[in-house]
């Protein structure tokens, strides 16, 4: 598999480097704008079960209805279509369609043969409306995110409230998954790798390795992403760390960029992300919900509010990334980059050096 990843990657180098080199430098000129969710835009297209299943997938044994990833191969067009929506809008980075792009994931479906095709034609799909966009204005490159989500199983925690040492899922597991779907986004043109909506730390870590063993193997580096999720008011993800631990849990793996998304809206995010603003020293990224949801599980906050408190986390120096995620539409991907187009990014911070260690809490050795 390897070998003939790295046959397909040889052919897009020149190109892949270029965008590279043009991602660094736009994040360091200005804040970069992410897109919004996927899901609530292909839930306004009110799509059947006919359009998941399309021929390929004519004959499976279980609905299909739901499974956004299947889109990728099904109804390309669609996938298509809202990635064009979200550069329309002012995004400079698309996420892939490929949330739940794992076998782990999939085998809900029964569909983990499909994972390879899921990863690489939704890298293929972002890819071509970023080049489009690129193509139509060369003096704002767009750029991919492979969307790596946290999966249905967590390496932390048991499922089952009798059995507190029981895992269905280990470590190994998660990181050949990651990896494995990693392979499919970089082949498909991903300029990025995005793990986000991260409930559980252990998961992240295994992603991590996944995701650097297969550097290793194909001898290039892409930029990562990592996203987490704040599950409560606490101030804590979902097996119980704190902003600042999560950070020290992931700071080893030198990403791109850590942030925040999903799980609030901006109103209760921002002591979170204004957190990671004071101890990462890489850029911070926060993509939070549109408001919190309603009775009916629907999102309310209108367009304007959202930017407006996002505005207010560029103006007092806290992102370097933003954009939306649950409930947010090419609406709020517009408002979000009108309000931050004339603000600097957030200057990264030198944090002295010092051995940082991490359980639910942080912790810091003082210096000699």
């Amino acid at each position: 598999m390897i070998e003939n990843l790295k046959a397909i990657l040889a052919a897009d180098k020149p190109a892949r480097l270029k965008r590279r080199q043009a991602l660094h430098q736009a994040a360091a000129e200005r804040i970069l704008v992410l897109d919004g969710a996927m899901g609530t835009m292909l839930q306004r297209r009110k799509l059947q079960e006919q359009d998941y299943r399309g021929t390929r997938f004519a004959g499976a044994n279980s609905d299909l209805k739901g499974n956004h990833d299947l889109l990728n191969i099904t109804r390309p067009d669609v996938i298509l279509a809202v990635h064009k929506e979200y550069l329309d809008a002012g995004a400079d980075i698309i996420e892939t369609n490929t949330f739940s792009g794992t076998w782990i994931s999939q085998a809900d479906y029964h569909l983990e043969a499909a994972v390879d095709d899921i990863n690489l034609e939704g890298a293929r799909l972002a890819r071509q409306a970023a080049d489009e966009m690129t193509a139509a204005d060369p003096a704002r490159p767009r750029f991919v995110a492979g969307a790596i989500g946290p999966t249905n199983r967590t390496a932390s925690l048991s499922p089952d409230v009798n059995r507190p040492d029981f895992r269905n899922i280990t470590f190994d597991e998660l990181r050949e998954a990651y990896k494995m779907q990693a392979a499919g986004l970089v082949a498909g043109g991903a300029d990025l790798l995005l793990v986000e909506t991260i409930f559980d730390t252990l998961n992240a870590k295994a992603a991590v390795f996944g995701l650097y063993e297969l550097f290793d193997e194909l001898g290039e580096q892409w930029p990562v992403m990592i996203s987490g999720t704040i599950t409560d008011l606490s101030g804590r993800t979902l097996s119980g760390q704190t902003t600042e631990a999560f950070w020290n849990s992931l700071r080893h793996a030198k990403p791109f960029s850590v942030g925040l998304n999903c799980a609030f809206g901006a109103q209760q995010m921002r002591p979170y992300v204004a957190e990671l603003a004071r101890v990462a020293d890489i850029k911070v990224s926060a993509y939070p919900n549109a408001g919190l949801p309603n009775q009916f599980g629907e999102y309310d906050e209108a367009p304007h509010a959202t930017a407006a408190h996002l505005r207010e986390w560029a103006e007092h120096g806290l992102v370097n990334i933003v954009g939306g995620c649950c409930g947010t539409t090419p609406d709020h991907i517009r408002a979000i980059a009108d309000s931050v187009r004339d603000v600097k990014p957030r200057a990264i911070p030198s944090i002295p050096r010092q051995l940082r260690l991490a359980g639910l809490e942080p912790f810091a050795v003082p210096a000699a």
